[in-house]
């Protein structure tokens, strides 16, 4: 059976993780946290939520990394680094949520899979991953005379904008319409700026609260609107997908692999 580590193990996703694990009964060998943590030792299980499950938290380091086959993790990118560096030294599959990325960032994430078996995606949903289809479908049919919106909420406590998942659609929209969304993208509106471009490719933001992440692709025509729209209620929905995807990427060939590949959707144009 594939063993599991979790970086980050006392955020939000990683006691969604350690909840879910625990709950498939999947085989979870390590979950770490910060060194110097005050929370080294604690069962990982107590520190979910969900009881007991016989693993104490450890500090991140090489040891820690040798235990699991495959590691998660959903940090923030300088960290996700430095756990990546890790993987690479100790020949580890990662599977990494983190957005916010820089090219930079992103190309160290490119190098490492020439040496370990990456994902890499801004959502682990099923129903995201079908959405970027849905939207590129959309986008052909539509795109060349709606304009196209893309609305996204998430809780007060998130630091990237728009989210990693917006820039995902948008991106794949641009690439249905053969547009560089670097040219035709639009963060924000204010003042006197004139009739809209149908060209261009919108963003709206919205921060508030608890939301988990509501994202919309809007394909507003004269006359009629399409819209597309994906609502997370649980953040244990992005738990199955990347556990999901570590059982997947067990064996697997260095590469940098998306969700679509671990849910056998056909690739994205």
């Amino acid at each position: 059976m594939t063993s599991i580590g979790i970086f980050g193990a006392n955020g939000r996703m990683g006691r969604a993780l350690i909840t879910v694990a625990k709950e498939q009964q999947l085989s979870l060998a390590a979950a770490t946290v910060r060194s110097g943590s005050d929370l080294i030792g604690i069962d990982a299980g107590e520190l979910a939520g969900c009881g007991k499950i016989g693993l104490a938290l450890a500090a991140t380091c090489a040891k820690a990394v040798q235990q699991a086959d495959v590691w998660i993790d959903f940090t923030m990118p300088e960290p996700m680094l430095a756990h990546l560096k890790l993987c690479v030294a100790e020949r580890k599959a990662m599977i990494i949520g983190v957005t916010g990325l820089t090219d930079a960032q992103y190309a160290e994430i490119q190098a490492a899979s020439k040496v370990i078996p990456i994902v890499w995606a801004p959502n682990m949903s099923v129903g995201v991953n079908l959405m970027l289809h849905l939207a590129q479908t959309a986008a052909k049919v539509m795109g060349n005379t709606a304009d196209i919106e893309i609305i996204e909420a998430h809780h007060r406590f998130k630091k990237d904008s728009p989210s990693g998942t917006a820039m995902a659609i948008g991106a794949s929209i641009a690439r249905s319409l053969n547009r560089d969304l670097t040219e035709v993208a639009v963060y924000g509106r204010e003042g006197m700026i004139g009739e809209r471009p149908q060209q261009t490719i919108g963003f709206a933001t919205v921060r508030g609260g608890d939301i988990i992440g509501d994202h919309t692709a809007l394909f507003a025509d004269i006359g009629e609107r399409l819209e597309i729209s994906h609502k997370a209620s649980s953040r244990n929905t992005f738990a199955q997908g990347a556990l999901r995807a570590a059982l997947w990427l067990q064996n697997k060939q260095p590469g940098l692999y998306t969700m679509q590949q671990v849910l056998g959707l056909p690739k994205l144009d």
